[in-house]
């Protein structure tokens, strides 16, 4: 099984992940909304925050893939998607896709009213 924790808050992120929840194959993924429940990722000492800026996920063996690499395990597994995981991972592709999630998820945390909670003012 993967385990995919996710902003269920997000409006983008909440239809990504219900368009893949539609079509992913039975048995493969358990899903948490972390924005709502936070407690799934207390056995593994992954704070909320991080969980909300950037997608976290756990393969089969307990390995972590979090923002880009999240993404390709997740899409391993979907219909349609396969074939985009080794394309986003090749050496040419995966720094410049690397760098505009987290200029995404950057942006898209300080953005979101229920992420403000994380922001230090100054």
């Amino acid at each position: 099984m993967i385990t995919v924790y996710f902003d269920g808050k997000c409006g983008l992120c909440s239809k990504e992940i219900r368009y893949y929840q539609g079509i992913a194959p039975g048995e493969v993924f358990i899903w948490h909304d972390i924005a709502t429940d936070p407690a799934p990722l207390d056995e593994f000492g992954v704070d909320q925050a991080s969980a909300l800026r950037w997608l976290h996920a756990r393969d089969s063996a307990g390995n972590w893939h979090i923002g880009v690499a999240a993404f390709t395990l997740i899409w391993r597994h979907l219909p349609y998607w396969r074939w985009l995981a080794p394309v986003v991972e090749l050496p040419v592709v995966l720094p410049i896709a690397q760098w505009g999630y987290n200029r995404f998820a950057d942006y898209r945390f300080a953005r979101l009213p229920h992420c403000q909670v994380f922001v230090e003012k100054p």
